[in-house]
C-alpha cells in the first residue's frame, strides 16, 4: 500500500512539536530520515560536527519511534545508501510510493534544491511549511526591507523587540537603550579570568559512540578530534545547557563577550547554538529564560540584552538574509579576494599566537566563540585577501553549530565584507592591536602588535594598513571609514610600499 504523507526530517530538523508533523497520522503516515556521505563531503565536515548531527538524528528517530510513529531511517553504513539525500528519496519513493511529501523549509539553498528536483522528477507534491523555530517569517522579513535602500540590523532588532514584548516597559526599551553594546566590551586583564564555570559536557552513550566509531572509520581523513565530543543531542541534554548557562554563565556573558584567553575555548559564551541549530531548543523558551533572569535579578541588563540581540536580532536577521538573496548570494566576492586558505587552517601550525590557539581550539572542539571566529580567523582571512567561498567552505565544515543559513551571511557579508556591504555597514577590519587589547594573545607571541615592518612584526598589522591601502578609493566612499583612512593617509608613500612589500612576503610564506 502506498503511505499518504510521507515527511521529511533533516539533520536540522530535530523537534517533534514542528510545522511538519501537524496533521500526521501514523496510520497513513510514515517519517523519513537518511544519513548520506555527501552531507559531509560537499565541504570537508570536521568529525566533531558529522558526530553532533548523526547522533542528534539517531536520539531523535529513537524518540520517535518510542511514540509507536514508522520512522523509514537510513543509517550512513546501511547496505546500498545511495549517499545523497535525493538518491535516498528516490528509492523511498519509488519504494514506499507515497501520495504527497512534506517537510519543513531546510537549512540550505542546495539540499531544497536536489529535493525539490527528485519530487518534480515524480511528478509529486512537497509541501514546504513554515519553519516555527523562528521568530520572523519570510514573509515578514520580505516586508521589512521592502523599500530600504539600506538593511541594517539595528532596525529590524528593534521591530522585533516591539513585535514580540521582550525587554520592553510598554513601547520603550528596558534601561531606555536599545543596545549596551558599547558596555559590554570588557577584557579579562592581565590576571585572566577567573573561576570560570564549567561548559555543559554530556559523556556520550551508546548511540553516540556508535557514531563516533564510524566517523571515525568512515571519514578518517577529515579534519579535527573526536574524542573530546560532549555535545548536546537529545532535547533533554539541550534543555540542561541551557539552564546551566542560564544560571552559571549568562550575569557574565556580557562584559566578556569579546574577550579572548589562551586555551580557553568556552569561557561565558552560551555553547546554544548547535542545540538551536538542530532544533532541540526553541529560540521563544531560550529568550524567555534570559530575560527571566534579568528580571529576578540574577543577570543585569547589559547581559541579557546582548544575549537577547544575538537570538532574536542577529540569528533571525541573517536567516532573512540567506534566503533573500540565495543562492547567488554565496558566490559575491566586492573586494575581488583570490587567494588560497594557507594550509595551517587545517593544522594550526602557524607562529601567530592568536591564529594557532583559534584554530587548535576549533579543530579539538568544533568550536570557537564569535570574536574567534570573526576578530581573529575571520578577520586574517579578510585582510589576506582569501576566496570567500574558500573561507565560507572552512567555516560551514569545521564547527558544528554550522548550519548554510546561518553561516553563509556570517562568512560572506559579516567576516568577509564580500556582499560590499549588504549586511555589514562597513568591514571588520583592525589591526593586532586590537587583539592584544581583548586577550593575552600578544605577550607570548614572537610577533610584535605594534610593529608593520620588520622581522617581528605583526601579520595582522601589516596586513590591515596594507588592506586600507590596497582598497582605499573603495573604502573611501564609505563615512565609517573615514578615521581609519585618515590615520593611513598620514603614513607617507615610501611607508605605505614597505608595508606593501612586507605584506607581499607574508602571503607569499603562506
Amino acid at each position: 500500500m502506498s503511505l499518504r504523507n510521507l515527511v521529511l526530517v533533516l539533520g536540522d530538523q530535530l523537534d517533534e512539536s514542528s510545522s511538519a508533523f501537524i496533521g500526521f497520522d501514523p496510520q497513513q503516515d510514515a517519517i523519513w530520515m537518511a544519513e548520506v556521505e555527501e552531507e559531509s563531503t560537499h565541504v570537508l565536515s570536521s568529525k566533531q560536527r558529522t558526530t553532533l548531527f548523526l547522533s542528534s538524528m539517531r536520539h531523535f528517530a529513537k524518540s520517535l519511534q518510542a511514540k509507536k510513529w514508522p520512522v523509514l531511517y537510513t543509517a550512513l553504513d546501511s547496505p546500498k545508501n545511495a549517499g545523497s539525500l535525493a538518491g535516498e528519496l528516490e528509492k523511498t519513493i519509488l519504494l514506499k510510493k507515497p501520495q504527497h511529501l512534506i517537510m519543513v523549509m531546510p537549512g540550505e539553498s542546495r539540499v531544497l534544491t536536489s529535493l525539490q528536483a527528485v519530487v518534480a522528477k515524480h511528478q509529486l507534491t512537497l509541501d514546504i511549511r513554515e519553519d516555527s523555530h523562528f521568530l520572523c517569517s519570510m514573509q515578514a522579513f520580505e516586508k521589512h526591507i521592502s523599500g530600504r535602500k539600506q538593511i541594517r540590523l539595528e532596525f529590524f532588532y528593534r521591530e522585533m523587540r516591539h513585535k514580540t514584548g521582550l525587554l520592553m516597559d510598554g513601547k520603550n526599551p528596558i534601561g531606555d537603550q536599545w543596545n549596551f553594546d558599547s558596555e559590554n566590551r570588557g577584557s579579562f586583564g592581565k590576571q585572566g579570568p577567573k573561576d570560570l564555570p564549567q561548559p555543559s559536557k554530556f559523556e556520550p552513550d551508546a548511540i553516540t559512540q556508535d557514531v563516533m566509531q564510524l566517523v571515525n572509520q568512515k571519514f578518517a581523513h577529515h579534519p579535527g578530534s573526536i574524542s573530546t565530543f560532549r555535545w548536546p543531542v537529545t532535547r533533554a541534554q539541550a534543555l540542561v545547557a541551557l539552564n546551566e548557562f542560564i544560571e552559571h554563565r549568562l550575569p557574565f556573558f556580557g562584559q566578556y563577550q569579546d574577550a579572548m584567553w589562551e586555551g580557553e575555548v568556552w569561557l561565558y559564551h552560551s555553547h546554544l547554538s548547535c542545540a538551536l541549530n538542530t532544533k532541540l531548543l526553541h529560540p521563544k523558551e531560550v529568550l524567555d529564560l534570559a530575560q527571566d533572569a534579568y528580571v529576578r535579578g540574577h543577570a543585569p541588563i547589559e547581559a541579557v540584552e546582548g544575549f537577547v540581540r544575538q537570538i532574536l536580532g542577529w540569528r533571525e536577521y541573517v536567516r532573512g538574509i540567506y534566503w533573500t538573496y540565495m543562492p547567488e548570494y554565496i558566490d559575491r566576492n566586492a573586494m575581488h579576494a583570490t587567494a588560497k586558505l594557507p594550509d595551517f587552517f587545517w593544522t594550526g601550525k602557524t607562529d601567530m599566537a592568536c591564529l594557532r590557539d583559534a584554530i587548535e581550539l576549533t579543530l579539538e572542539h568544533g568550536y570557537a566563540h564569535h570574536i574567534q571566529r570573526l576578530m581573529v580567523t575571520g578577520l586574517y582571512t579578510l585582510l589576506l585577501g582569501v576566496a570567500p567561498k574558500e573561507v565560507h567552505a572552512w567555516y560551514l565544515g569545521v564547527y558544528v553549530d554550522a548550519v548554510e543559513w546561518v553561516e553563509v551571511p556570517n562568512t560572506i557579508g559579516m567576516s568577509q565584507y564580500a556582499d560590499g556591504g549588504l549586511m555589514a555597514s562597513k568591514p571588520y577590519i583592525a589591526s593586532g592591536k586590537y587583539i592584544d587589547r581583548m586577550s593575552n594573545h600578544c605577550k607570548g607571541c614572537k610577533f610584535n602588535p605594534s610593529e608593520s615592518t620588520g622581522d617581528t612584526a605583526c601579520p595582522f598589522t601589516t596586513l590591515y594598513w596594507d588592506y586600507l591601502n590596497k582598497h582605499s578609493e573603495t573604502l573611501a566612499k564609505n563615512p565609517r571609514m573615514v578615521m581609519q583612512l585618515k590615520n593611513l593617509h598620514r603614513l607617507s608613500e615610501e611607508r605605505r610600499e614597505e608595508i606593501s612589500i612586507q605584506a607581499q612576503k607574508h602571503r607569499q610564506l603562506v
